[in-house]
């Protein structure tokens, strides 16, 4: 595969499907009949929580690192990530066998932390900013000669995103909306795009918190917006959107809807207690919002992403 230098076709963003199948799972599509009768609609759930790495951030992180020519490689990938990035980056590292050098904030969460060290990479800390992140990533890549794989603001990571909205779409063509939560954007452009291509008539929903709701601002202003604040329980939605990913949402999201962390730790408890299936708060966003705005869904059937399942179990907020 070639590194994508403009927004992925149709006939690309199959062309990655096909290609990252040995790195990644088809994940499977749950629904629950309790959450049906709450929304009075019927919500299907590609649940990427059972993700290899836990997470939907291994099909980007498997895209970008299969479009690396053996020379670009040599020196091994990096990546500045609080969690579940991080992890795909350095999976993805340990399967090719090359080195991975991690960016990680102070503060990101210690299962995502553990987990990607489990993966063999080196982990750099840095303070929790993006100008930090950004600083440490490019000191670490002067001294390594390491490629930088960017957490979502490419099309080689986009079109692995893509790829859980084409699977979803395979199994449930007659949907009538699709949701994703949205940090920076990688996952909504990349389901946006996959969405556009097979059916233009299935509206594109992205789902943020409202403490960090850059991307919403940000769809209505037509700029990068920026966040005052990151103390959201969602870890992974902290992000702000990418140049790329915003111009893709521009052109195929219909609306971000925003929730309030109660909401969100509500929604994620749902899950938990009706599905039996472990996810983490940026997962429950979605459903959070779903749920706060009931008229929107009500007769209609939903696809949503569920994007994580790595959780500290110690430290629930429930």
């Amino acid at each position: 595969m070639k590194p994508l230098l403009s927004i992925p076709n149709l006939a690309e963003l199959k062309f990655t499907q096909d290609a990252i199948k040995t790195m990644i799972h088809r994940t499977p599509v749950l629904t629950n009949q309790y959450l049906n009768e709450l929304v009075g609609g019927s919500i299907y759930f590609k649940c990427e929580n059972f993700q290899k790495v836990g997470a939907f951030k291994m099909r980007g992180a498997a895209s970008a690192s299969l479009r690396l020519n053996t020379d670009t490689m040599k020196n091994g990938i990096a990546t500045h990530s609080s969690g579940n990035h991080a992890q795909a980056v350095a999976r993805a590292a340990q399967v090719l066998g090359i080195p991975a050098y991690i960016v990680m904030p102070k503060n990101a969460p210690e299962i995502k932390v553990e987990g990607t060290r489990s993966y063999g990479a080196e982990i750099i800390f840095c303070e929790p900013t993006q100008n930090a992140r950004e600083t440490t990533l490019a000191e670490v890549v002067s001294k390594t000669g390491a490629h930088f794989i960017h957490p979502y603001d490419n099309y080689d990571v986009i079109a692995g995103q893509a790829s859980a909205a084409l699977e979803l779409l395979e199994d449930f063509p007659s949907l009538d909306i699709v949701m994703a939560p949205v940090g920076g954007g990688g996952l909504l452009s990349g389901t946006a795009l996959a969405v556009h291509y097979l059916n233009p008539n299935i509206i594109v929903l992205g789902a943020e918190p409202k403490r960090v709701d850059d991307a919403y601002r940000s769809l209505k202003s037509g700029q990068i917006e920026q966040n005052q604040r990151t103390d959201t329980i969602a870890d992974g939605l902290r992000t702000t959107l990418g140049e790329l990913t915003l111009d893709i949402i521009k052109r195929h999201v219909t609306e971000i809807l925003t929730a309030e962390e109660d909401e969100i730790i509500q929604a994620m408890r749902l899950i938990w207690e009706r599905m039996k299936i472990i996810i983490e708060p940026s997962c429950a966003v979605p459903l959070a919002t779903i749920l706060a705005n009931k008229e929107t869904f009500r007769g209609k059937k939903t696809g949503v992403i569920l994007t994580g399942g790595n959780v500290d179990l110690g430290n629930l907020p429930f």
